[in-house]
């Protein structure tokens, strides 16, 4: 007699949906290498200004966290100050994985900054360059100062140059307290950054001209944590 056919399906053999792309929330390569200098840049100036109206937008970190484990595409680098007061993820209202953040007080570029501005940009792919100066920095004051501490007074001569260049177009009370002449050469710290980064990297210079990066500097309000954008 032949044995019918059981209708019932056996445990586990059903079919499995699927399974779907998971949204990821880290920022990816493909995602990254879609954006352009200007469209980075532009991130950034909406993330302050979200940071600034609305406060940071929650993350998920410990997500972020498992998911930037294999590897990172940050869209930007920036350099800023060794200053507590300035959570430079958080100015830009971004997160994991977002950004390369190098910090040193005063905010000036030397060489082993520069290598690694190399590396985010021509080894990583990162679209743009950003040397952040603040309000009330202490290492501008201890520049104007002319102070001697330790390690500390050859770690102020990076911001000399700024002073000089200060001093040439200032016109009014040049010393540190004077919050006017401070800021100028806050500012001008920042653009004697700029300078160096074009001088003494070939390789950024280059793929700046061929429009790969833009380099710019941005001023940071203590009071307000807006952040203006210098000449871009």
């Amino acid at each position: 007699m032949a044995t019918k056919k059981s209708c019932v399906k056996k445990k586990g053999c059903a079919k499995k949906a699927p399974a779907k792309k998971e949204n990821l929330l880290v920022l990816t390569k493909e995602k990254r290498d879609k954006m352009t200098p200007a469209s980075v840049l532009n991130s950034l100036k909406e993330g302050n200004k979200s940071f600034v109206n609305k406060g940071v937008t929650p993350k998920n970190h410990k997500r972020l966290v498992k998911e930037s484990a294999a590897g990172q595409a940050p869209m930007a680098a920036v350099i800023s100050c060794f200053d507590s007061r300035i959570p430079v993820e958080d100015v830009f209202n971004k997160s994991i994985g977002d950004l390369f953040v190098g910090r040193v007080a005063g905010n000036f570029v030397n060489v082993d900054l520069l290598g690694s501005l190399e590396f985010a940009c021509k080894a990583v792919g990162s679209k743009l360059v950003v040397v952040l100066g603040h309000d009330s920095c202490g290492a501008i004051v201890g520049t104007i100062n002319d102070v001697k501490l330790g390690n500390l007074t050859a770690m102020l001569k990076n911001m000399k140059p700024a002073v000089t260049k200060t001093n040439k177009e200032f016109k009014g009370k040049k010393d540190s307290s004077n919050p006017d002449y401070v800021r100028a050469v806050a500012k001008n710290n920042v653009v004697c950054s700029l300078d160096y980064i074009r001088k003494k990297s070939p390789v950024l210079k280059a793929m700046e001209k061929a429009g790969e990066i833009k380099i710019v500097g941005a001023y940071y309000d203590m009071l307000t944590g807006k952040v203006d954008f210098m000449n871009a």
